[in-house]
C-alpha cells in the first residue's frame, strides 16, 4: 500500500493537478480582512478633498483600500461604519484610518462621498446578481463600425468615472440575428442613477477663463486618432530623471472655423507668461479647460503662437511618467487615449436606446449567495450518496469527491487570475461543469472496473477506451456552449464561457490525474 501511495504522490499527472490547486488558490487569495472597503469616492465630496483617491477597477479585490477605524474606533462592518458616521456631528472634523493612511476629513453633510461595501475575503469578484447593483441594456440607434463601437464605450467609461463612479463593467454585445447592444453593470448604484446618466448623450466644452471657446460635435471636425497621426512626439520622445521616466505625447484636432475665431477672441487679451528658466514666451495667462458633463476633467496650456489666431488645426501634447521606458510610454499613451475620448464626446451622433434594466440590492443578492452555497452542498452530497450506492467502496468515492472540489478550486483559481465576475450564470456553469467532471470519473472507473466482461484486460486500453468517449462527451459541450456566448445579447456569456473553462480543466487537468489514481490503487 506504502508503495503504491508513494508512486502515486510522484505521478506527474496527480502533480499537475496539486500545481494547479496550490496556483489557483494563491489567486483566490483566501483572506480574514475586516474593516469596509472603499467602493467609489464622490467628486468634490468631504472625502475627496480630503485625498482619499478613488479606487482603480482592476485592482484585485483584497488589495482595495480598507476603513479600518473612526476617530480610533474600529469598524468591523458596513453597519458599524455608518453608526460610527452617523455619531459624528455637522462641520466636524475626524479621523478615518484605512489599511493606506491616514485623512483627516470635515463632515461638512451627512454624506461625506463615500461608498463602502463589506471587505472581500478573496480575489473573486461577484458579479451583480450576487453584490448588487444596476444593470442596463442598451441598443445603438444605428449601427457601428467596430472602432467606433470602441469609441462609444470608451466615451461613456469617462462620463462615468467623472461622477465618482467605479466598479463599472461596460461591454458590448451581438446577438444571433446581428443587433448590436451596450451592457452597463454598475455596482452599489440605483436604477434612476444609471437611467439618467445613460439616457442622455455626453456634454463637452472647452473654457478660456468664463468664455466657452468650443464644444464637442460640430466645433470639433476631427480628433487624430491613428497611429501615424498621434502617440509618442517623436520631437520630444521620452527621457530620464533620476528613477523616473518620462514621455511626451502629441495628436491634433480640427475646429472649425467659428470654434477658432472664439478662440481667438478669448485668448486675444490674454498675457504671455515667460519662462525664466529658458528666457522663453512659451504659454498664455489663461489655460484651457475641459469639462465633460459640466465637471472639469483636464486642463491645457494654450501656446504663445495662438494668441489672438484663429488657427483651426491645433496640436495637443502631454506626457505621462513610469518607473521606466516601458512604463512611462504606456502611462503617456494610456494619458493620450483619455484626452482623445474627452474631446470626442458629442461628436458621435449615437443615441442609446434603453432596452432594459435590472435593478438587484444588495439584500438580495446575499439570499443568492447563500443559496448557491446550500444547493452546491446539496448537489454534492446527493452525489456522494448515489456514489457510495453505486461503488461501495471508499477508495471510489472519496477521490471523485476531492477531484470535484478540485475543479471548483480550479475554476474560481482561473476566475480570480482573470478577473472574470462570478454570477448566478458562471455559478450554473460550475455546477454544469461539475457534473460533467463526475459523468467522466464514472465513465473511468467503470471501463477500468468492469474487466473481462469487455475482454480489455490491458490497463492502458481501458483508459484509452474511457478518454475517447470523454472526449467526444467534452467536444460535443463545447459545440453546444459557442452560440450560447452570443445568444442573449451576451448575457449568456457568463454560462457558455465558465462550463467551457471548466470541462476544459477537466478533461486536461482532473480526468487524467483521476485516471491515474485508478490505475495504481485498484491495478
Amino acid at each position: 500500500m506504502n508503495y503504491k501511495i508513494r508512486k502515486l504522490i510522484t505521478n506527474w499527472r496527480v502533480i499537475l493537478l496539486a500545481l494547479f490547486i496550490i496556483i489557483s488558490l494563491i489567486a483566490i487569495h483566501p483572506t480574514l480582512s475586516k474593516g469596509v472597503a472603499i467602493r467609489s469616492v464622490l467628486t468634490n465630496s468631504s472625502a475627496s478633498i480630503a485625498g482619499i483617491p478613488q479606487p482603480k477597477p482592476n485592482v484585485q479585490p483584497v488589495q482595495r483600500e480598507r476603513i479600518i477605524s473612526i476617530n480610533n474606533i474600529p469598524i468591523d462592518d458596513v453597519e458599524s461604519y455608518y453608526k460610527s458616521m452617523a455619531s459624528i456631528g455637522i462641520n466636524r472634523t475626524f479621523q478615518i484610518k484605512t489599511t493606506k493612511g491616514a485623512y483627516k476629513i470635515i463632515k461638512t453633510s451627512e454624506d461625506i462621498g463615500l461608498r463602502v461595501y463589506e471587505a472581500p475575503k478573496t480575489n473573486i469578484r461577484k458579479g451583480l446578481d450576487l453584490q448588487g447593483g444596476t444593470r442596463v441594456l442598451l441598443q445603438p440607434e444605428v449601427k457601428l463600425s467596430q472602432f467606433d463601437m470602441s469609441v462609444l464605450i470608451d466615451n461613456m467609461k469617462e462620463r462615468l468615472n467623472v461622477y465618482g463612479l467605479s466598479d463599472i463593467v461596460i461591454k458590448d454585445a451581438n446577438d444571433l440575428v446581428g443587433n448590436q447592444y451596450i451592457i452597463v453593470e454598475i455596482a452599489g448604484a440605483t436604477e434612476e442613477e444609471i437611467k439618467d446618466l445613460l439616457a442622455r448623450q455626453g456634454k463637452f466644452e472647452a473654457k478660456v477663463g468664463n468664455n466657452t471657446v468650443f464644444r464637442g460635435g460640430n466645433d470639433i471636425v476631427y480628433v487624430a486618432r491613428s497611429a501615424n497621426e498621434a502617440g509618442i512626439d517623436p520631437g520630444a520622445g521620452c527621457s530620464s530623471s533620476g528613477s523616473q521616466w518620462f514621455c511626451r505625447f502629441r495628436f491634433s484636432i480640427t475646429l472649425s472655423q467659428e470654434a477658432a475665431q472664439r478662440q481667438a477672441d478669448a485668448t486675444k487679451s490674454l498675457t504671455v507668461v515667460y519662462d525664466s528658466a529658458s528666457g522663453r514666451s512659451d504659454y498664455l495667462s489663461e489655460k484651457l479647460e475641459l469639462y465633460l458633463d459640466d465637471k472639469k476633467v483636464d486642463e491645457l496650456n494654450i501656446g504663445a503662437d495662438l494668441k489672438g489666431e484663429a488657427v483651426t488645426q491645433i496640436a495637443i501634447s502631454g506626457s505621462g511618467t513610469g518607473t521606466n521606458n516601458q512604463e512611462a510610454i504606456f502611462n503617456s499613451l494610456q494619458n493620450m487615449k483619455r484626452l482623445q475620448t474627452i474631446l470626442i464626446t458629442g461628436s458621435l451622433p449615437v443615441k442609446l436606446n434603453i432596452v432594459k434594466t435590472d435593478a438587484i440590492s444588495p439584500v438580495l443578492g446575499e439570499g443568492f449567495v447563500k443559496n448557491a452555497i446550500l444547493m452546491s452542498l446539496l448537489a454534492i452530497i446527493s452525489v456522494a450518496i448515489v456514489i457510495g450506492i453505486r461503488y461501495r467502496k471508499m477508495m471510489i468515492a472519496i477521490p471523485i469527491l476531492i477531484t470535484m472540489f478540485s475543479e471548483v478550486i480550479i475554476l474560481l483559481g482561473v476566475a480570480a487570475f482573470i478577473g472574470w465576475n462570478i454570477d448566478m450564470a458562471a455559478i450554473a456553469g460550475i455546477l454544469v461543469a461539475i457534473g460533467t467532471g463526475v459523468d467522466d470519473q464514472i465513465v473511468i472507473t467503470d471501463e477500468t472496473l468492469k474487466g473481462e466482461t469487455a475482454n480489455v484486460y490491458n490497463w492502458r486500453e481501458k483508459v484509452k477506451r474511457a478518454f475517447i468517449i470523454i472526449m467526444l462527451a467534452y467536444a460535443t459541450v463545447v459545440v453546444a456552449m459557442i452560440p450560447l456566448i452570443f445568444a442573449g445579447a451576451g448575457l449568456l456569456k457568463g454560462f457558455a464561457i465558465t462550463t467551457i473553462i471548466g470541462v476544459t480543466i477537466g478533461v486536461f487537468v482532473t480526468r487524467p490525474a483521476y485516471s491515474s489514481f485508478v490505475e495504481i490503487m485498484l491495478k
